[in-house]
Parts: structure tokens; C-alpha cells; sequence
């Protein structure tokens, strides 16, 4: 798609310049001193400073002191206004009175009172709790788990609480897939359904994880179960800093990563290099039996998806002022795939052995990607919540991939044929943004904004056959497959907040049009709908250490590429998926009521949520000569009603448990041609995670996960139960930290279904198995090892 870059880039430049004009603000007084330790008369490096508003008790600035303890900043300051200084261990002080001379506050040296029971107080605070519970969504704290040591960011979400990936790298939240996965709160490619891009995010990469159950209108409608937001560290602190980290695993999981930051008063520039190898094997099998003829055929064998990645990211902030900045980035990765299998087949009939071949798979395969984004934010001077956020980005994925496909006779009739497939898939994402943010008063305040989105995808897939000594394609399965889709929304929200309670409304539009093309046989789909999306959250506190939380949103499930591309892959003859191009999206209207109960040693989140979905999308399997043809349908509504609990409980200053539990209710109801899908349901999902702090510095992890067994409209999904470990030791006063971990470690983590039907059955089943990875990360510079994440630019 041809978009008009030039124009766009003019109409960025006006944008900034327009509001530049108007972005002078008074005249700024420059504040200086020195911060050091009562007694030592150690410099205190890193110690917050602030400047406060002496009769409305608002910040109106701050930085942070640098290495000899020295701090300077410039802003404007009305005609009363105090010096707050606080580091951890040491009193906050407070000092008032100040006089202005030529311009300049110098406040001198500034000694710190050291307390030991603040310091203690402290240790506890260091220890932040790995999930942590707000308003409208749940955070965690990547930084604290230890079995995500060399983990991929797909690795890391499931053991993410409520949330789960299966085998296939699926992802779901309480058990449904209609879930948005952002990162750094906007849509990316790392993202993207048709990549395996989130495994080229390594776990020291990420800063933390948000589970939005349900979002405000703020935030896209997508989503029918809610958005995971992956928040990536960026290091904040002045100076040169960054760190290393170094990979290794069985099966082979090798990688190296570096993160480099460099601030100035101005600039904040930033950096992320990676590379590594790995190899995910996977042991398959599946029975397809024809109940009419008494016909079986029996699989089984292992593939491998082979990958060497690089990435780099590069970025820089540039603070203009102190109320204005600019931020410019971009992305790109580079991954070469070699996907070699082998899979045995057997024939039977009535009992009886016919036929026995294997199918050699050889496939080779480039996946480009890159991104890029220009992010202006202002903030104004009434008001540091008082903001303005306009972003452009752009991304594109790629994936150039031939395969050679063999079948040879061991036993039978021989019918060995040779084919081959090449592929030519490109992705191209825009995304323009607007966000604006102004509260009225201390209670009240509103937000608006609006977001266009443009997706195009060419999917080329071409398959030959060999026929006389030669390869001659084969028109009945080649096809150019082209999808577009724009979005349109736009959003307002007003919140009101006292004491104890708030409330937070909002509404966002958003207009659809999509169109698909098949182009060797010229049919065309389109489609074109607007949706309004109101939501509501409200809060109460109970008392200082309970509070209340509901809320309720609409939202939208749209039908990707490969829901829609009506051609499949000649992967396994025998086990076809393909797409559906009159799919209609999914509605869903969710509702939820949480209690947020903290202790000193405890805390517990229990909720209960209902989900009412319509043109429910699932997977029909149809039965064709032994061939199980899976489509995505639109099958009725669906009623969910569930419980969720989540704790933590500090046994001990060593001993730490926290768990996570989910149960839902549904009930399906439905048809397709002719066949009633009408049945209820149940779900259970738990998790416990044991930590233990050794001594010499070394803690110790364990998680041990079950999910129950389910049904699907069609199918049985078996229940599961598995294992992760991680252990870790500090060295080098913290700087640098070796860590392992072991994931599934009784290799027990499988997906396995039956279909069961009238005239077929069908059993499926797959093995990733166990994974022992061995990582080594050290922080330089003003860096720390592993579980930095970066502190906001004060």
C-alpha cells in the first residue's frame, strides 16, 4: 500500500510547530545544592528532590541527585515554594523559606538523617509484591520470577496470573483467545498474530506485564477477554549505563542480549542488541476414524521450528523543555527459520494394516520485521496530569518461506509424491494517535482522544507438484490472498474521584472496513459496521485495607487473516485448517466485581466476572475421505460466569506463597447447519508459586500449575498438571546475578483433544516438553543486573 509519507510527515511538523508557539512558559529559576550523609558526610547519590507549591501542596518539579550527591534543575516557581528531599533509609526533609537571588535558589549542603527502622521499613518495600493490584488492571513485576530466567515474553505470560498460552502459543485470558496483546500500551508487530516475533523478546527485556480485564474506552475495543500490555525497561538514569546478558539451554536455547542508555539533560538515548539460536521441538500425534467405513489413519512423528534471530532497537527522548519531548524509535528484527520434520503414517481398514509411508517436511524461511514511531507529549503547566500525546507508528512483517514436502512407501501401495510450496507474506501496520488529558479540579477530570489504524496483508502461496521430472503448479491450490482493514475510533471519558470512592465513564466509537480478495478466483468480501463501546468502573474503600472495584465494558472480536483466507496448507494432508470469509466478528459484554483486601503480610484480590458473547467464533471439524478439515464458524452465544482469586502470603521473612485461581461457568448456545451445539460447561485454572530466600544471597522458586479438563462445542481438551522451577544468586554486590530454570520439568505439559462425533472421531496430541535454560546478566554503568526497571524522568 502506497501511503502518503510526505504529507504525513508535514502535517507532524505543523502539529509540533503550532503547539511549540504557544509552549513558552514563565521565567525559570535555576534551584542547586548538594545532598549528603549526616555523620559519614558521604554524598547521597540518587536522592529524590523536590519542589513543592507551598499553599496548594502540589509538586511543581523534582530531579535527582547525581553521583557526588549535587543536583541542579530549572522551573518556573510561584511566589511560595519548598525543597522536599527523601532517599531511602534517610528522614525525608523539608526545607522552607527560600529566597531568590539573581535567578538562582542555592540551598548549599543538605545533611540526611539516617533511621534504621526506615531502612527496614524499606527492605519490605524492595520486595514489591510480584503482582500488584490498581484501579482498572492488575501489574507484574517481570523483574521477580525466576523461572523466566532466558524465557521468551511468550514464556513469561503464562506465568502471568489469569493468563495462559497452550502448546501452540496461544494466548488466552480466563480462558478465552479474544485478547488484545499491546506493547508499551500501543499495537505492535511484535505482537502480530502471523510472527513469532514476542519470542524474540528475551525476560530481561520486559519491565512488567498489565492484565486489563476490563478496559476503558480509552484503550481499542478489541478484545473480547481483555488486553495484556508488555511494558519493555528503558533506563532512565543519567550518565552511561546498561547491561549484558547471556543465555544458554537444552534443547538449544542460546542467546546474548546488551542494553545501552545514555542520558543527558537533554537527550535520553537508548539501545537494545540481541542474537541467539533455538530449536523448539514438538512430538505430535492424531487418529482420524471414519465410523462408516471402519477407515483409520494413525500419525505420529516430531517436528522442529529452528531459529537464529537478531534485533536492535534504537530510540531517543529529546526533552525540549521541561514540559515538551519528543520521542523517536525504531525496531528491526531479522529471524532465519529451518523447520525440518518427519512424520510416520499408517493405514487401516477394518482392522487391518494397508499402508505405511512417512512425510519428510523440509522448510527454510527469512522473517524481516522492523518499527518505527514518533511520539510527542506535552505537558502543561497547570497541571503535570494536564497532557497532550500525539504518536505516528509504523511497522511491517515479512516472510519469504519455500517448502519441500516428500511421502515414501514402507509398506502397501506406493504413492510417494513429491511437492513443493513457496510462500511471499507481507504485513504493513500504521497507527496515528491522539490522546489528550486535562483535569478540572482535584476531583474531576476527562479524556478524549481519538486513533486511526490501517493493516494490509498479501499472503502469496503457490504450490507445485512433480510430475515428469519436473515441478508444474497446482492451480487449485495456489492463490494471492489480500486483506485490508481501517479503523476508526474515537473515545471520551470523565472521572470523578473523593476520598473513598470514584467513578470513571467513558464511550468510544469505532468504524470498520474491511475487505478480502482472492485473486486467482477474483471473490471479493466486504464489510463496513460502526460500534459504539460504553464502559464503567467504580471504586469504593471499605477501609484502609479493604476496597471495592467493579466494572463493565463492551468488546470486539474481529476475524484475522487466517480466520478469513479460505486456503490451507499442505502441511499434513490428513489435518487441514482453513479460513472463512463471510466470519463475523465477535460481541462481547463483560462485567465484573472485585474486593482488594491488603495486610502486612497478606494481600487477596477475589472477583467475580460474566461474560455474555455473541456470533461466537469456534472451530468445527468436518470429516472428507479421512481428512478432519478444521474452519472457523460463527456458532451462537456464549455465557460465562467465573470466580478468580489471587493471594499472597508472607509465611515468613523466607518463605513466600502466592496462588492464583480461576473458575468459570458457560453456557453454549447454538447451531450449524442444522446440528444443535447447545451444551454447558466449566473451566478451573490454578497456579502456586513458592519463593524462598537461601542464604548466601540465593533465592529459589517453585510453581506448580493445573488447568481441568474442558469442553468445546466439539471437542475434549484433557486437564493438565506441570512444574517450573527457578534459582538465582546475586554476585558482585548485585550487579551481576546467575540464574536457571527449568520449565515443565516432568515434561507434562501436553495438549491433548478428542473429537468425538456421530459419523468420526479424532485424537490429537503434542508434546513440547522440558526446557533448562542457565543465564548470566551483569549491570554497568549506573545499570543493574536483570531486575532494573527504569524510574520516570523527574
Amino acid at each position: 500500500m502506497n501511503f502518503p509519507f510526505k504529507q504525513l510527515l508535514s502535517f507532524i511538523a505543523l502539529f509540533i510547530l503550532a503547539i511549540f508557539a504557544n509552549a513558552q512558559g514563565p521565567s525559570k529559576t535555576i534551584i542547586s545544592g548538594k545532598v549528603i550523609a549526616e555523620g559519614s558526610n558521604q554524598a547521597v547519590m540518587f536522592a529524590t528532590v523536590m519542589v513543592g507549591n507551598t499553599i496548594t501542596k502540589k509538586t511543581i518539579d523534582g530531579t535527582t541527585t547525581s553521583e557526588d550527591g549535587t543536583f541542579k534543575l530549572s522551573t518556573a516557581l510561584p511566589d511560595s515554594f519548598y525543597l522536599q528531599i527523601s532517599f531511602i533509609g534517610f528522614k525525608t526533609k523539608t526545607i522552607e523559606n527560600l529566597n531568590i537571588s539573581n535567578g538562582r535558589v542555592n540551598v548549599g549542603t543538605i545533611q540526611l538523617e539516617q533511621t534504621a527502622n526506615e531502612l527496614d521499613e524499606v527492605k519490605v518495600v524492595a520486595e514489591r509484591s510480584q503482582t500488584e493490584f490498581k484501579l482498572d488492571k492488575r501489574v507484574f513485576n517481570v523483574g521477580q520470577d525466576l523461572s523466566s530466567t532466558g524465557a521468551s515474553a511468550v514464556d513469561v505470560l503464562n506465568n502471568v496470573p489469569s493468563v495462559d498460552v497452550n502448546i501452540e502459543g496461544q494466548i488466552s485470558l480466563r480462558g478465552s483467545q479474544g485478547v488484545q496483546i499491546l506493547i508499551n500500551g500501543k499495537p505492535s508487530i511484535l505482537a502480530s498474530d502471523e510472527s513469532n516475533a514476542l519470542g524474540t523478546i528475551t525476560a530481561d527485556m520486559i519491565e512488567k506485564i498489565e492484565v486489563i480485564t476490563n478496559p476503558s474506552a480509552k484503550y481499542d475495543a478489541e478484545g473480547t477477554s481483555g488486553i495484556i500490555n508488555i511494558v519493555l525497561k528503558k533506563e532512565e538514569k543519567k550518565g552511561m549505563n546498561g547491561s549484558i546478558s547471556v543465555n544458554t539451554g537444552i534443547p538449544d536455547n542460546h542467546s546474548v542480549g546488551i542494553s545501552l542508555n545514555r542520558r543527558t539533560e537533554k537527550f535520553n538515548l537508548f539501545t537494545q542488541l540481541g542474537a541467539g539460536y533455538r530449536s523448539m521441538p514438538r512430538d505430535n500425534e492424531d487418529v482420524n476414524l471414519n465410523y462408516l467405513n471402519n477407515s483409520l489413519i494413525e500419525s505420529e512423528g516430531t517436528d522442529y521450528r529452528n531459529e537464529m534471530f537478531y534485533n536492535i532497537t534504537l530510540g531517543t527522548d529529546y526533552h525540549i523543555n521541561d514540559k515538551n519531548v519528543i520521542t523517536l524509535s525504531g525496531n528491526f528484527a531479522y529471524e532465519v527459520e529451518d523447520q525440518p520434520s518427519l512424520t510416520n503414517f499408517s493405514s487401516y481398514e477394518n482392522g487391518l494394516l494397508v499402508s505405511q509411508w512417512y512425510r519428510d517436511e523440509k522448510t527454510e524461511a527469512t522473517n524481516p520485521k522492523w518499527q518505527y514511531e514518533l511520539q510527542y507529549q506535552r505537558e502543561f503547566k497547570d497541571n503535570k496530569e494536564h497532557t497532550l500525546l500525539f504518536s505516528a507508528l509504523g511497522s511491517f512483517f515479512g516472510k519469504d518461506q519455500s517448502s519441500e514436502f516428500e511421502n515414501v512407501t514402507t509398506f502397501g501401495d506406493a504413492v510417494d509424491p513429491f511437492q513443493r510450496t513457496e510462500t511471499a507474506f507481507s504485513e504493513a501496520n500504521y497507527t496515528f494517535k491522539a490522546d489528550y488529558s486535562k483535569p478540572i479540579n482535584d476531583e474531576f477530570s476527562f479524556e478524549t482522544g481519538a486513533q486511526y489504524v490501517i493493516t494490509d496483508v498479501s499472503n502469496d502461496y503457490a504450490v507445485f507438484d512433480f510430475v515428469d521430472n519436473g515441478f508444474i503448479p497446482d492451480s487449485s491450490l495456489t492463490n494471492l490472498f489480500n486483506y485490508n482493514q481501517k479503523v476508526l475510533g474515537v473515545y471520551g471519558t470523565a472521572s470523578y474521584e473523593k476520598d473513598k470512592w470514584g467513578v470513571k465513564a467513558g464511550l468510544r466509537a469505532e468504524n470498520t472496513d474491511l475487505s478480502t480478495l482472492l485473486t486467482n478466483t477474483n471473490e471479493s468480501n466486504s464489510q463496513d459496521y460502526t460500534n459504539l463501546f460504553p464502559t464503567l468502573h467504580v471504586s469504593y474503600k471499605l477501609t484502609e485495607t479493604l476496597s471495592l472495584q467493579a466494572g463493565y465494558s463492551k468488546r470486539i472480536y474481529r476475524p484475522r487473516l487466517w480466520d478469513l483466507n479460505p486456503f490451507f496448507n499442505i502441511r499434513n494432508n490428513f489435518s487441514i485448517r482453513t479460513g472463512n470469509p463471510n466470519l463475523q466478528p465477535e460481541f462481547t459484554d463483560s462485567y465484573e466485581v472485585t474486593s482488594i483486601f491488603i495486610q502486612e503480610k497478606y494481600s487477596l484480590n477475589f472477583g467475580v466476572f460474566h461474560r455474555r458473547t455473541t456470533e461466537v467464533i469456534e472451530r468445527i471439524s468436518t470429516f472428507q475421505d479421512n481428512v478432519n478439515i478444521v474452519t472457523p464458524m460463527n456458532v451462537g452465544t456464549n455465557q460465562s460466569t467465573g470466580l478468580e482469586l489471587n493471594a499472597k502470603y508472607n509465611l515468613s521473612k523466607k518463605v513466600t506463597l502466592q496462588g492464583d485461581a480461576n473458575y468459570n461457568f458457560f453456557k453454549r448456545i447454538g447451531d450449524f447447519e442444522g446440528t444443535s451445539f447447545d451444551f454447558n460447561g466449566d473451566q478451573f485454572n490454578s497456579k502456586l508459586t513458592t519463593k524462598f530466600k537461601l542464604k548466601y544471597n540465593i533465592d529459589f522458586e517453585v510453581t506448580g500449575n493445573y488447568r481441568s479438563q474442558y469442553k468445546t462445542v466439539q471437542s475434549v481438551v484433557s486437564q493438565n498438571v506441570f512444574m517450573d522451577l527457578g534459582i538465582r544468586k546475586k554476585i558482585i554486590n548485585g550487579k551481576a546475578v546467575i540464574s536457571a530454570s527449568v520449565r515443565d520439568v516432568f515434561a507434562s505439559r501436553f495438549q491433548e483433544s478428542v473429537v468425538n462425533q456421530e459419523d468420526f472421531y479424532i485424537y490429537s496430541y503434542g508434546l513440547r516438553g522440558r526446557f533448562i535454560t542457565l543465564g548470566f546478566s551483569y549491570g554497568f554503568g549506573k545499570g543493574e543486573a536483570m531486575e532494573y526497571s527504569g524510574s520516570r524522568r523527574r
